[in-house]
């Protein structure tokens, strides 16, 4: 009685095994459809969400990145370059507080992986993520990403680099967070040294 019992429900599994296996699809075709009208309207990221890299500044518009290199070391697609230089001291221009500046910074969006390795590896915080995400280009040279690219625009109270470090400060106080702003010597000097640059260019 068992054997002809057992018989009898693996027959109707068999049976009905097909139509189970469209169960998913059948629950499916039933719901709502949510439709992204994407480029159009686009849904936020989340806070963390790993974009497009950053090289920040401090508040008085040096940059934070000294031109060590941990990042590409750190990068597993090798997609970063980065080439540092000494500041030049003796004129003061600076491109930031440290002894040396990234001269050359790029980042291969072909090769990058987005894991934000490099992220973790800067130890000035110079680099850092956006939640920019649309990078899609028709010409492989334009996913090539380079310093002027990458490098974060210029707020209220900052100074364009190159220029001298605030009178007073040195590189740890710069780190500390005790730079707020650029100074009024510093807007003073960064105003003759383009003028005067500006000048030799027309002459040229």
């Amino acid at each position: 009685m068992a054997d002809k019992n057992d018989k009898q429900q693996g027959f109707l599994e068999e049976l009905f095994a097909p139509v189970a296996g469209f169960g998913v699809t059948f629950a499916t075709m039933f719901r709502t459809v949510t439709t992204e009208e994407y480029p159009e309207e686009k849904r936020p990221t989340q806070l963390r969400f790993h974009g497009r890299h950053q090289l920040n500044r401090h508040p008085d518009g040096l940059e934070k990145c000294v031109g060590c290199e941990l990042c590409a070391w750190a990068c597993p697609a090798d997609a970063i370059l980065v080439e540092g230089a000494d500041n030049n001291d003796a004129d003061g221009q600076r491109f930031s507080p440290g002894e040396r500046y990234g001269r050359v910074y790029q980042i291969n969006y072909l090769r990058c992986i987005f894991c934000g390795l490099c992220i973790e590896a800067c130890p000035t915080r110079a680099l850092t993520m956006t939640n920019e995400y649309e990078l899609a280009d028709d010409n492989r040279a334009d996913l090539i990403f380079t310093k002027d690219q990458l490098l974060a625009p210029l707020q209220s109270g900052m100074a364009p680099a190159p220029h001298p470090m605030v009178a007073g400060m040195d590189e740890k106080d710069y780190y500390k967070g005790a730079v707020t702003g650029a100074t009024p010597a510093q807007e003073e000097w960064v105003r003759e040294h383009h003028a005067s640059a500006d000048q030799e260019g027309q002459s040229a």
